[in-house]
């Protein structure tokens, strides 16, 4: 879209061009994913997103009724997404890959949010937010670890009983509960030692 001579001078010096449809929408997410990391769940208003965006409040309510309708969004589209499953001739390596992955969605700009939000709303948003985790992180690497273990069965290097749901709610839950629970970062160091003495064990011949 070409913008005229009379509207660029109509334009105060230094205002942001106007922005419509996906491109304001997303800005105001991305506003939205900074405010949580700054001020927190308890801090996020509206108002301060739609500063962030540099857009008016009624842009941000016309889209999202309420902050856990936006909040949700954001995380939603910012998570990054976990696709496929690593396959690199080993269940060992994938298995270590599959955790990377994880990790860097957990500890991702969105991942930190997420977090940061279940700690501080409320029980019935706290239901809503949980539910989010679960599609958005516990699902996804679940599905990538079963089809990990699937492959090293026909492979020959898993026992065929090793795929069982408890077994693909291990590195979910044990990565979980070291980052919620115990504030533990996972250092490349500590992936190795839960594929090692945890994981290999388990699915072992």
């Amino acid at each position: 879209m070409v913008t005229s001579h009379s509207e660029a001078a109509a334009r105060p010096q230094g205002a942001a061009p106007r922005r419509r449809g996906a491109v304001l929408e997303r800005a105001i997410l991305d506003a939205a994913l900074e405010q949580l990391s700054t001020v927190g769940w308890n801090g996020l208003t509206m108002e301060a997103v739609a500063s962030g965006a540099q857009t008016g409040k009624a842009a941000v309510y016309r889209r999202w009724p309420s902050k856990e309708d936006l909040v949700a969004d954001a995380l939603r589209a910012g998570l990054p997404a976990l696709d496929d499953a690593p396959d690199h001739g080993g269940v060992r390596e994938d298995l270590y890959q599959l955790c990377g992955r994880v990790r860097a969605v957990m500890y991702s700009k969105p991942g930190f949010a997420l977090r940061a939000v279940l700690h501080e709303c409320d029980h019935e948003a706290a239901d809503r937010f949980h539910e989010l985790i679960t599609t958005s992180v516990t699902e996804p690497s679940q599905r990538l670890l079963r089809e990990v273990i699937e492959r090293g069965i026909e492979r020959g290097e898993v026992r065929e009983d090793a795929a069982h749901e408890i077994v693909f709610d291990v590195i979910p839950a044990l990565m979980m509960y070291r980052s919620k629970v115990c504030a533990s970062e996972w250092s490349d160091a500590e992936i190795t030692e839960m594929v090692d003495l945890v994981m290999m064990p388990l699915l072992r011949r």
